[in-house]
C-alpha cells in the first residue's frame, strides 16, 4: 500500500487552493448525516451544556464558524438565539440553507443567517457587528481540519485569530476537537461508543497516524457506513470516506488560542461537555487561573483518564472584558 494511499489528504478533484474543502466532492456530505444518525439524539448530548453556558453569560448573538449541515446552529436557532452560520464548504451548506427554506415560516429560522466564508479571510467574508459577537462556536472537530502544510502552524494560527477577533469583549469561545493526546500515545481513537455520532448504521473507522521528523502531522480517518436500502437509490450500499485532521494536542492547542486573544482570555476545559470534579481521575480540566504552578499538560497515561478516555475535548476561552483597546490596537 502506497504512502499516498495512506496519507491522501481529500478526495481527488477537490480544489486544492485556499481552505482545504475535505468535503468539496460531495461524497462525504451526502453520507454525514446518514453517519451522525439522528439530530435530536446527537445535540441531547451536550445541548443543555452550551445552552445555560451561553446562557450563565448573557449570550444573544451567535456566530457559528463550522455550521457544516447546520446541526449546531439550527439547535441554537430553536432555542431562540440569533445566529450567523458560516462554513466554507458550500457541499455542507445546501443541507442548512434547505434546512432554513423548510422552515422559513417560522420568524426565528427567516431570520437565521447563512453565508460562506473562509477562516483565513474570515474578517473580509462576513460582517463583524460593532464589537464583535457575544459568542462564537466551532464545534464537531471541525478546527482540526485546517492542515499544517507550511508545517510552522502559520494558518492555524491566522485561522484562531480571525475566529478570536469576531468575539466581543466579555464574549466567549467554544471549540472542540477529538482526543488527540489520547489518539497519539494509543495509536487508537478512544474505545466506546461515541456520544457525538448517533447513528447505529454499521460503520467502522480506521485510524493512521503520519508522523514527519519525529512530530505528528497528520491523522487519517476512513469511515465506512453501511447505508440503509431506503438511501441505495442515491449511494452504493456501503459508502467509504475519508477525512483528515491535524492533531492538536491540548497543551499546544492551549497556547495557541492564548495567543490568538492576546493573553486576554480565561479558559477552562472540559472532557466530553463534563467538568472536572475533585477525586474523578478519568476527567481532565486546565484553568490557568485555579491551578498553582500555571498551566499543566494533558494526562499521560490512559489508566488515568478511565478505560476508554475521553472521546473530545471543548475549550471554553472567556474574553476579558477590557480587552477591546488590546486586542483591536493588533490590527488584524
Amino acid at each position: 500500500m502506497s504512502v499516498d494511499s495512506v496519507f491522501r489528504t481529500r478526495s481527488l478533484g477537490v480544489a486544492a487552493e485556499g481552505l482545504p474543502d475535505q468535503y468539496a466532492d460531495g461524497k462525504a456530505a451526502k453520507v454525514w448525516e446518514l453517519y451522525i444518525g439522528d439530530i435530536q439524539s446527537r445535540t441531547q448530548e451536550y445541548k443543555s451544556w452550551v445552552v445555560s453556558l451561553l446562557k450563565r453569560h448573557g449570550v444573544r448573538r451567535v456566530l457559528d464558524v463550522a455550521c457544516g449541515t447546520g446541526v449546531d446552529s439550527i439547535m441554537l436557532v430553536e432555542e431562540g438565539f440569533d445566529l450567523v452560520s458560516v462554513d466554507a464548504s458550500d457541499k455542507m451548506l445546501k443541507y442548512a440553507l434547505k434546512a432554513r427554506w423548510d422552515r422559513r415560516k417560522e420568524a426565528a429560522f427567516d431570520q437565521w443567517v447563512i453565508e460562506e466564508a473562509n477562516w483565513l479571510t474570515l474578517p473580509e467574508d462576513i460582517h463583524r457587528p460593532g464589537d464583535g459577537y457575544d459568542a462564537v462556536i466551532c464545534l464537531g472537530n471541525s478546527f482540526a481540519h485546517l492542515p499544517d502544510f507550511k508545517g510552522d502552524q502559520s494558518e492555524q494560527k491566522l485561522a484562531l485569530h480571525n475566529i478570536a477577533s469576531m468575539v466581543r469583549p466579555g464574549g466567549i469561545l467554544i471549540i472542540d476537537h477529538r482526543n488527540y493526546d489520547y489518539i497519539l500515545e494509543t495509536g487508537r481513537a478512544p474505545q466506546g461508543k461515541n456520544i457525538y455520532y448517533k447513528s447505529d448504521l454499521t460503520q467502522d473507522i480506521t485510524t493512521s497516524v503520519l508522523w514527519v521528523n519525529s512530530k505528528p502531522h497528520m491523522i487519517t480517518l476512513d469511515y465506512t457506513i453501511q447505508v440503509p436500502r431506503a438511501a441505495l437509490q442515491k449511494l452504493p450500499e456501503v459508502s467509504k470516506f475519508r477525512l483528515s485532521y491535524y492533531p492538536h494536542r491540548l497543551e499546544n492547542f492551549t497556547e495557541l488560542l492564548r495567543n490568538a486573544f492576546n493573553n486576554s482570555m480565561e479558559h477552562t476545559v472540559y472532557g466530553d461537555f463534563k467538568a472536572y470534579h475533585p477525586g474523578q481521575p478519568q476527567a481532565l480540566l486546565l484553568h490557568p487561573r485555579l491551578q498553582e504552578g500555571g498551566l499543566t499538560g494533558p494526562l499521560r497515561h490512559s489508566e488515568e483518564r478511565g478505560s476508554s478516555g475521553f472521546q473530545g475535548l471543548s475549550l471554553v476561552a472567556h474574553r476579558r472584558q477590557d480587552d477591546q483597546e488590546t486586542f483591536l490596537q493588533t490590527g488584524q
